[in-house]
């Protein structure tokens, strides 16, 4: 009898220890579930920005039509606010978000710096038709043409290269990139047109993507799919450039590899969008063209979604 009681009461033992290392676990759950990891921050890191009135070069590296420059330029022009003086009324809306409405995002984080709000001048346009540098460019003749246009102090060239010439990296690894001349304190940003080379990545949404499902792709709003694509990778990196100029700026991570105030929100383009849903946009009864920004001259945009430093949130228009 003695034994037997002796092996009951270490059973019992042994229900009561799982039963509270159950409780434990389940709290352990409880308190997993609970936890929210701390909200990004852009950390500044106190470099120079890009403030006050900046003028933008542009060196056209091909043969792009004259309907192709004039979508690349009218964007450029709707990023000031007075682009939008025959609105009624000022404050971004659901049915007229405004391109301006999009650089005010970039305008906050000039502001957190106590420096001057930028305002874009498009400045000079250059074209090479004949492909100076071949057809065929590394990172290093990139920085090479953009010297060419512009390099003036507190400037930024861009260099647009044509659907024909392949560029170092591009598809790769990207679609674009920005770099800076410090000695002379300009910058200068690449994009490529990807129509031929790789749409699915450098055009999505307006072209059935490469890894991902492959839905119907959504109509691009000024009807080419190249520069319409090519916009989304200029606004991208004009707000970075701005930002974080000279890789001291505004950013997460590492310098070399920094999330800056659009590429830390990849693939958003209107709110609810997820990995291979660019969100809800608005849509052009006349063109079927889906957008979330008006332009100048009847131009509709799809931007990408910033890093709101106020929410810490991704901004959206639409």
């Amino acid at each position: 009898m003695g034994s037997r009681v002796i092996l009951n009461l270490v059973l019992c033992f042994l229900v009561v220890l799982s039963c509270s290392c159950n409780s434990c676990y389940g709290s352990a759950r409880k308190l997993t579930a609970l936890y929210k990891p701390p909200p990004m921050v852009l950390k500044y890191h106190n470099g120079k920005l890009l403030e006050g009135n900046l003028p933008v070069s542009i060196l056209w590296y091909g043969k792009f039509t004259s309907t192709q420059k004039s979508i690349v330029s009218d964007f450029f022009l709707s990023l000031n606010p007075t682009s939008r003086n025959h609105l009624q009324h000022s404050s971004k809306t659901t049915t007229n978000p405004y391109v301006s409405h999009w650089w005010e995002t970039v305008q906050t984080y000039m502001k957190n710096a106590q420096k001057k709000q930028t305002h874009i001048i498009l400045s000079k346009q250059t074209t090479d038709e004949k492909y100076s540098l071949g057809k065929s460019l590394t990172r290093s003749q990139i920085s090479e043409l953009s010297q060419r246009v512009n390099s003036k102090p507190g400037t930024i060239t861009l260099v647009l290269t044509d659907k024909d010439v392949t560029v170092e990296g591009f598809c790769m690894s990207s679609c674009g990139f920005h770099g800076s001349n410090k000695m002379k304190n300009s910058a200068f940003i690449w994009v490529g047109n990807s129509v031929t080379q790789c749409a699915g990545q450098c055009a999505w949404p307006f072209h059935q993507p490469i890894y991902r499902p492959q839905d119907k792709p959504l109509v691009a709003p000024n009807g080419d799919v190249g520069v319409d694509g090519m916009i989304m990778n200029i606004a991208s990196l004009l707000s970075g450039t701005v930002t974080n100029p000279f890789g001291n700026g505004y950013f997460q991570g590492t310098a070399n590899a920094p999330l800056e105030v659009s590429s830390a929100c990849p693939g958003v383009y209107g709110k609810g969008a997820y990995p291979g849903y660019a969100g809800n946009l608005l849509r052009d009864t006349d063109t079927g063209g889906s957008y979330n920004a008006h332009g100048v001259n009847g131009r509709k945009y799809l931007l990408p979604a910033l890093f709101n430093p106020t929410t810490s949130e991704c901004s959206t228009l639409v």
